[in-house]
């Protein structure tokens, strides 16, 4: 039995609602966004707050941005590193992981690069934005996975060689791997459920697949604080944070 005891806030029905039909589903897909980890107290990209409170995306985030200020921009991403280290993840993520668990088909597409669901034990996962311990050279395109063990303020060069590595995350202007990108679309088309958790619904092409499921007859699970340009279209919806709704929600599917 999943023990979780439900926010007196939350709406019942609704938990029902999203439990069975994720209970009876054959595929299941889950779309998160910073939201989710916000909760774990890692800043979004959008709130006053956030990581580009007071600073230009186009200057941290873009190839053209790497190509002229190498040390400035992984400057940045060492400390977004570091920051990480000592963060992990919350009750939002270990239901969701416990879900995939209870589920034949099961896809999790995360926009976020930190790392946080494959730690709290999802294993079907689509990174479409990278991993943000992930490094990749610029010249022969080797990629390294790091661990917190060997997290440093060092800009790292490529062992096979020589030359400089960049963050292994998808920038502003770049696009998602091809293969990321199709398995994402194939995964929310076919779902019988599309769960949406702590997202915009802005950022394309990410933004399109919980339509593109609603379109193919999925029901959608929205769960975010803040309305988003997917609340009017979305079947169930739960004003609240995902630490609160996933696990009442996994509470009934394991009932």
């Amino acid at each position: 039995m999943y023990n979780c005891v439900m926010d007196d806030t939350l709406n019942k029905d609704d938990i029902e609602r999203a439990a069975r039909a994720i209970r009876e589903a054959d595929r299941v897909c889950c779309l998160t966004g910073a939201g989710i980890s916000a909760e774990s107290g890692i800043p979004t990209f959008r709130g006053k707050d956030g990581f580009w409170a007071g600073r230009r995306a186009e200057d941290l985030a873009t190839p053209r941005a790497f190509a002229a200020d190498p040390e400035d921009v992984w400057a940045f991403y060492l400390w977004r590193r570091q920051l990480l280290a000592d963060k992990v993840p919350n009750a939002g993520h270990t239901a969701l992981a416990d879900i995939e668990r209870s589920v034949d088909h099961f896809t999790l597409v995360t926009q976020n690069v930190d790392g946080l669901h494959r730690r709290a034990g999802s294993e079907r996962m689509i990174e479409i934005h990278g991993n943000l311990l992930l490094d990749r050279c610029t010249a022969c395109g080797v990629e390294v996975m790091r661990t917190f063990d060997d997290v440093s303020d060092e800009i790292p060069y490529c062992d096979a060689c020589g030359a400089m590595m960049r963050p292994g995350v998808v920038w502003f202007g770049e696009m998602l791997k091809p293969k990321d990108l199709y398995g994402a679309q194939a995964a929310a088309e076919a779902s019988d459920v599309m769960l949406v958790v702590g997202t915009s619904s802005l950022v394309q092409p990410a933004a399109s697949l919980s339509f593109w499921a609603k379109s193919n007859g999925a029901t959608v699970i929205e769960v975010n604080p803040d309305a988003t340009p997917l609340t009017a279209a979305a079947d169930i919806c739960f004003p609240h944070g995902a630490g609160a709704v996933l696990p009442a929600i996994a509470s009934r599917v394991f009932d």
